[in-house]
Order: structure tokens, then C-alpha cells, then sequence
């Protein structure tokens, strides 16, 4: 992302620098910021059969204002943005964070499951974002003319395509126009609500909190079903969280409060004062609040922002695998940096490609942004629901809060959470039941990786040699000492790599010099290089090594190995041989997994990425020796 390149701002209440703002605009709003495209139109759709009054309008209204305030100004600009983990946010961020405050496995285990869950529901969002925002810029064509209808599918397709085939070059180089189109995006969604306000200013009562709560009495059941689409003017708020650690939380605040928050209200006022004053333009109110001449323009412009959001959600979904990988979530995948000098600057093939796919499952299935709204709000409101659940934790346990006052904030947030959530599972036969599918497949990968993992390391444990046991009989064992440096990567610093142990049972040899390197993965988001790795002595010419990276971090093994010249071991990266295990993992007579999830890790371990690749090490200073590993 852009935001990488502007770190974070300094302390106290100095003047912000203007590009720090424009970046946050390009990558933090993108998502939130494309909403007024189908938000309030989705709302209104369901009060459109009797034709829609002053009340139903400016209640709707009074809905969107009061949820864009509540839940993205309070809730994460005020609130859940203090809960950084050493400045990195996100909903993984703040699942170690909640786990980091707790001593119980069994609390432990629970708030990992809610952190997977709302991640899993992020890739959803991933997933359903670049369609609906892409087809509702492009179904613009509509208004402009009614026979460029059959070209809304095609183009949109056309653009999406386009839009996932350009990943592997990175954003940095396109991320510098982001912020500038973003600007005049939100100028334009003021400006022209502005105007529809100013020709109709009674539409500002709708300021009032009592039309929100009219409509809520007065039609109820309806009104909890409009509750659903309303949620759509709030989707986006989570990466005000997750991205964070890539600005620092002020500049954050001041461009969603002193610039994107009025520009989405005046476009969403201007939209119901359009309607108020002509009912027809329920149809598309977003784009009727366009004069004629502009309309056409407002499709390139429109196409063009969805496009930057969702930029935003796939570069944010790379971030998210990453961080399952690096926490021993999903096995490992290919990392490809598209930055030289920033690291949060990633691509990863997988994750793009089945980005793509489901993507355009999406667009064909459901063919309409109308269709699309159905199943957008469960993966926002199931990640609204996580981050609430572990906010609380950590404002109770590392901020000190009160029970009361723990329970009375995020009580109120976790009820108006759950009902957005409610209403949109009124949606799950219309479309609802795709990111929960998604989801659930999600957790079923994830769970079964890290239990698989954890039995296998707990299996190669028990069948290893202690290192201590080892050390002590090798002055007596008369092995070969040969030139050179041998690096052997153990999961478990206190037992010999089955890949030593293997090279003595058939070289016969062991090298003068002699690294057992482990890679352990901390639970804070990125460690200085000064600090990542740790030498010690355990005979002569034998080391061990430990190597730290934090969960926002790619390894890249033989750059740090370099950096332990300072700590006084002779490391040459062109004379060093690394000797990895190759485990061939087979089903044990009696499986300690149930079938479907030892299928699914037996699966993903073939297809893992192998620890060459995945670690940096030069190919052709590997050995493989393989190990039959029974689970």
C-alpha cells in the first residue's frame, strides 16, 4: 500500500503534511467512500412498493447519519483505533492483543476463534467488495442512456479483470495518483449533495435521531429488514483499523472527521432531498443528483473510485494471509515484495488468483449491484461483531476499565452490531449465505491446518534426539569433521534436525561449522533488524540461532543470517549449505484427526510452498532429505 510510505506521524498536535492526508484518502476511504453508490438506494427499495413518504425518507437518513456516526466515529475512530498493537491495528492485531491480556488456554482458544472468524469474514468482504462496487460505478451507463444496459456486465468483468491482472506490479507506482482522484471524488459527492440540500434544506431534520427512531417504531418489522441495507453506508469502517499502523491513528481522525464524514453526509442528504422532491428518482438517486452533462463523467469518476476500493481490500486481504501464515494459521505461500524499500508492500499469487475467481463467480451469479447488497452486509456486520468482542477484552484487562463501564460501551455497540447482523441474516436465501459459506470454509482450513501442524510438531518431537544428549556424545562418536558451513532449520531449538541426523546415517560427516537455525513468530507486528535473531555457542563450531519475526513480516532467511557477523559467527551465504527436511506426511493406522479435517491438511501440505522458497534461501545452496511422517 501507498500508506507504507508514509509511517507514522509524529507525536503531539504539529501540522499534518498534506500528502500523509492524501494518502490516508486513496487507501484508507476508498470502500466507505464508494457506499453512496448503492447504500441509500438499497435502503429505500424496501418502501418502494407503496411509494416512498417524507418519513420513510428522512428515517432512512436519519439511519445512515446516526450509523456513520456511531459506529465508525465512535466506536473506531474514538475507541477500538487506542488498541494498538505496537501501532499496528487490524483484527488479527487485536486478537493477539485480547490473547496477550488473558492466562487461560480455554479463553485463549476462544478469542482465536473469534479473531479467525472475523477474518475469514474479511476475506468475504475481500471477495463481494470489487464486485458490488465495480458493477454499481458501471451500472451508471444505465442512467446515462437505457440501451448501454447490456454493456454494464461486460465492462464491468473487463475492469475487474484488469484490475486483478495488474497485482503482481504492486501500488506503488499507480498508489501515487490514489489520493488526489479520492479528494476529488469526496469534493464532488459534497458538492453536489450541497447544492440538492441547499435547493431542499428541510431535509436536514433528518439530523434529528427521533426520525430514525420513528421509522424503527413505526414500521418495525420493515424497518429491521431496511436495517440490513443501511449497513451498507458503514462497510469500509474496519480498515480505519487495519490501516492504521501504516499511518498512525491522528491522521486518520482528521481526514475522516474534517472531510470524509461531512462529504458523505452532504451526498447522502443531497440524495433524500432529491427524492423528497421527486419520488422517481428512487431509481438511482445517486446518479440522478447529477445534472445530465455530468452524468456520463460521474461513471468514469465512480468507476475509477471502486476501483481504488478495491485495491484497498485486496491489498488488505494479501496483509491478512500473510499475517495467518506468519501466525500458523494457513501453511506457507509464495510472498513476492513489490517494493524495494517498503515491506508492507506485497503481492501473493494464491490469494490473488482466488481472489479472481470468486470474485467473478460473484458477477456472473448474481449479475446486479441490487443482487449483490443481499449478501454484502453478513461479512461486514460478522466482523463488526469480532472486533466488538475483543475491544472489550482488551479495554477491560490492559486498559483497566471498569466492568460497568466495559459492559455499558461495548454492551450498546455489541447490540447495535447484533442487529445489523440480524437483519442481515434475513438475507442468507438471497444471497446472505455466501460469505457465511466463505467463511465457514475459511475456519475449516484454518482450524484444520493449525491442529495438523500442532500434531505433527508434537509426532517429530517425540520421535527426536535431544540436542543436549547429542552435543554430549559427539566428542566420543569419532564423526568427520569436513570445510564448509551447514545450516539446519529445526522447528524445536532443544532437539537435533532429523535432516542432521539423516546427512550423519548417510554421509557419515559433519561439518566444522554448524548452525541449527529456528524461526519462531512473535506475537507483535515487526521486530528491528538489530533485535530479530540471537546467537549462541553450543560447541565448538556449533551454534544455535534464533531468528524472530513479527506477524506483519516476511522471513527472508539469509539476510539475517548475514547480520551475525556482528555477534562474531564467520557467516559466507556463498559457502553455506542449507539441509531441510522434506516431510512426506501419510494418514496413521489410527488418525488422531478426524477424516475430512486430515484430508483438508494433507491437501494444503502438498501444496505448501516449499521453506526454500518461503524463507529466500538460494536454490542452489539446498540439500532435501526427506522424512515419512505418519499422522
Amino acid at each position: 500500500m501507498t500508506a507504507a510510505t508514509a509511517g507514522n506521524p509524529a507525536s503531539g498536535k504539529a501540522a499534518l503534511p498534506a500528502g500523509l492526508l492524501l494518502a490516508v484518502l486513496g487507501v484508507v476511504y476508498g470502500d466507505i467512500g464508494t457506499s453512496p453508490l448503492y447504500a441509500f438506494k438499497a435502503s429505500l427499495e424496501h418502501f418502494k412498493d407503496g411509494g416512498v413518504d417524507s418519513y420513510e425518507v428522512l428515517g432512512i437518513l436519519s439511519l445512515i447519519f446516526w450509523s456513520l456516526f456511531l459506529s465508525v466515529t465512535v466506536k473506531y475512530v474514538l475507541l477500538v483505533m487506542r488498541a494498538d498493537n505496537h501501532g499496528e491495528g487490524g483484527i488479527l492485531a487485536l486478537m493477539v492483543l485480547a490473547q496477550r491480556s488473558c492466562t487461560g488456554e480455554r479463553m485463549r482458544a476462544v478469542l482465536a476463534m473469534v479473531g479467525l472468524g472475523g477474518a475469514c469474514l474479511f476475506f468475504g468482504d475481500g471477495v463481494i467488495t470489487p464486485a458490488i462496487s465495480v458493477l454499481s460505478a458501471v451500472e451508471g451507463l444505465q442512467i446515462v442512456s437505457p440501451h448501454l444496459n447490456e454493456f454494464v456486465l461486460p465492462i464491468a468483468v473487463v475492469v475487474i479483470v484488469a484490475l486483478f491482472l495488474i497485482q503482481w506490479r504492486g501500488t506503488e507506482s499507480v498508489g501515487r495518483v490514489f489520493g488526489p482522484i479520492m479528494v476529488v471524488w469526496f469534493a464532488v459527492l459534497g458538492v453536489l449533495g450541497l447544492v440538492e440540500v441547499a435547493r431542499h434544506p428541510f431535509v436536514l431534520l433528518a439530523l434529528a435521531p427521533s426520525y430514525a427512531l420513528y421509522v424503527l417504531i413505526h414500521y418495525q418489522w420493515l424497518a429491521f429488514v431496511a436495517i440490513g441495507s443501511v449497513v451498507l453506508a458503514v462497510t469500509g469502517a474496519e480498515a480505519l483499523y487495519a490501516d492504521m499502523g501504516h499511518f498512525g491513528p491522528r491522521p486518520i481522525r482528521v481526514a475522516w472527521t474534517a472531510f470524509v464524514l461531512p462529504c458523505l453526509a452532504l451526498n447522502y442528504f443531497g440524495q433524500g432531498a432529491l427524492v423528497l422532491a421527486n419520488p422517481a428518482a428512487v431509481e438511482n438517486p445517486f446518479y440522478l443528483l447529477a445534472p445530465g452533462w455530468l452524468r456520463l463523467p460521474m461513471v468514469v469518476l465512480a468507476t475509477i473510485a471502486t476501483v481504488i476500493a478495491s485495491q484497498a481490500l485486496i491489498s488488505g486481504a494479501y496483509s491478512v494471509a500473510r499475517q495467518c501464515v506468519q501466525l500458523g494459521f494457513l501453511p506457507r505461500m509464495t510472498v513476492r515484495h513489490t517494493s524495494a524499500t517498503e515491506e508492507g508492500q506485497i503481492y501473493l499469487p494464491q490469494i490473488n488468483t482466488a481472489l479472481l475467481l470468486g470474485v467473478m463467480a460473484l458477477v456472473f451469479m448474481f449479475r446486479s449491484s441490487d443482487a449483490l447488497a443481499a449478501a454484502y452486509g453478513i461479512a461486514v456486520t460478522g466482523t463488526f461483531i469480532c472486533t466488538t468482542i475483543l475491544a472489550a477484552v482488551v479495554f477491560r484487562r490492559q486498559f483497566g476499565w471498569s466492568r460497568r463501564l466495559t459492559i455499558g460501551v461495548f454492551g450498546f455497540f455489541a447490540v447495535m452490531d447484533f442487529t445489523f447482523f440480524a437483519a442481515n441474516v434475513l438475507k442468507i436465501p438471497e444471497g446472505g449465505w455466501v460469505p457465511l459459506a466463505l467463511g465457514f470454509a475459511l475456519l475449516a482450513l484454518m482450524t484444520s491446518w493449525k491442529q495438523g501442524r500442532d500434531l505433527m510438531l508434537a509426532r517429530w518431537k517425540q520421535d527426536s534426539l535431544p540436542l543436549a544428549s547429542f552435543l554430549a556424545r559427539l566428542p566420543q562418536s569419532r564423526t568427520i569433521r569436513v570445510p564448509g558451513m551447514a545450516v539446519f532449520m529445526t522447528g524445536n531449538p532443544d532437539y537435533v534436525p532429523g535432516a542432521l541426523l539423516h546427512n550423519l546415517k548417510h554421509n557419515k560427516v559433519l561439518h566444522e561449522k554448524v548452525l541449527f537455525v529456528t524461526v519462531v513468530n512473535e506475537d507483535v507486528p515487526d521486530l528491528p533488524q538489530e533485535s530479530r535473531s540471537t546467537v549462541s555457542e553450543l560447541a565448538p563450531g556449533i551454534h544455535r540461532v534464533i531468528v524472530r519475526y513479527g506477524f506483519m513480516q516476511s522471513p527472508n532467511l539469509p539476510r539475517d543470517l548475514l547480520a551475525l557477523r556482528d555477534q562474531g559467527v564467520a557467516f559466507d551465504p556463498m559457502q553455506a549449505s542449507y539441509f531441510l527436511g522434506r516431510d512426506t506426511l501419510v494418514a496413521a493406522t489410527v488418525p488422531k484427526l478426524p477424516v475430512w479435517r486430515l484430508w483438508l491438511f494433507l491437501v494444503m501440505a502438498r501444496n505448501a510452498v516449499s521453506a526454500t522458497e518461503f524463507f529466500r534461501i538460494p536454490s542452489d545452496r539446498v540439500v532435501e532429505l526427506g522424512v515419512r511422517v505418519a499422522i
